[in-house]
């Protein structure tokens, strides 16, 4: 896992019986209360809305192997800053 400040990937492999879209709802559902139990202060706040995600969540499939995308989540956040420092100038 790799967590940035408005975004995280996830390397996951998610059993044949459990859908996509059940797994998402159960990671944001049980970390947004994790989060807010801890932060308790964080739900006073109007911009939060009561909601910690946003509806919505990406998710690819690869034909990577698993330590390609381990270092690809592991290393993103340094490539985004580069990027981001390369298109200051």
């Amino acid at each position: 896992m790799n967590i940035q400040r408005d975004h995280m990937h996830i390397f996951a492999m998610i059993p044949p019986k459990v859908s996509v879209s059940d797994y998402c709802g159960m990671v944001k559902g049980r970390s947004a209360i994790r989060v807010f139990n801890k932060h308790k202060e964080l739900k006073k706040q109007l911009y939060w809305g009561n909601h910690f995600w946003t509806q919505g969540y990406c998710v690819d499939t690869v034909g990577m192997d698993s330590d390609m995308i381990r270092k690809y989540v592991k290393y993103q956040e340094a490539r985004e800053r580069r990027m981001e420092q390369r298109s200051l100038f």
